[in-house]
């Protein structure tokens, strides 16, 4: 499990809470509006005697299949919030890591990416005012076990976290932005499972 799983799992773990929370009262907001149909449908049933039998069989069944659709649009809504909200705050945690986590997750991202040929690596502004003293032999270190080599550049790129790659002027954008929207379907897949299946 590489870092960024890691710290996925962990922010799955802290948001079940505030996740059940939220879908009991979607659920809520789904049984009041499946309550109010019922009503207006127990309304329209006792305008008239001759329409009772017709509005009771047809009403009913309208009123149960709108409260039904509005009760699923209503819990995939919230659903779709929860995983959403999930997702960015474990961005934002791998952000704000301890200098340390950090550029561990940095080299395991490195370890994935790194090609057995000649090139550079750079980070954002941030990074470079905070690269651990040994980092490049760090980075020299992964990539010689692949059968490359790597330097570090002295200019830095703009991006917000992780690393960008170069080999004979073709760049590989490996910023923690970048991976975490080339995963987004597979990291939402993943909440969903963990927050609401079998739920």
């Amino acid at each position: 499990m590489t870092g960024l799983e890691n710290i996925v799992e962990q922010i799955l773990r802290e948001a079940n809470t505030s996740a059940e929370k939220i879908i009991n009262n979607a659920k809520s907001e789904a049984d009041a509006i499946i309550a109010k149909a019922n009503a207006d449908a127990a309304k329209i049933m006792a305008q008239t005697d001759e329409k009772i039998s017709i509005e009771k069989s047809s009403g009913e069944s309208r009123a149960k299949s709108s409260s039904d659709l509005k009760k699923r649009q209503a819990i995939l809504k919230a659903k779709q919030e929860i995983i959403n909200s999930v997702v960015d705050k474990a961005y934002a945690k791998l952000l704000d890591l301890p200098d340390d986590k950090y550029f561990e997750i940095i080299e395991k991202c490195l370890e994935k990416a790194v090609q057995a040929k000649d090139g550079e690596i750079y980070f954002s502004g941030r990074d470079m005012d905070r690269l651990p003293k040994d980092m490049s032999a760090r980075v020299e270190k992964i990539a010689n076990a692949k059968g490359g080599k790597l330097i570090i550049s002295k200019e830095h790129k703009n991006i917000d976290s992780g690393f960008v790659l170069v080999y004979g002027g073709i760049e590989e954008n490996c910023s923690f932005k970048a991976m975490f929207n080339a995963d987004k379907e597979k990291l939402a897949d993943k909440v969903h499972t963990f927050l609401f299946i079998d739920k």
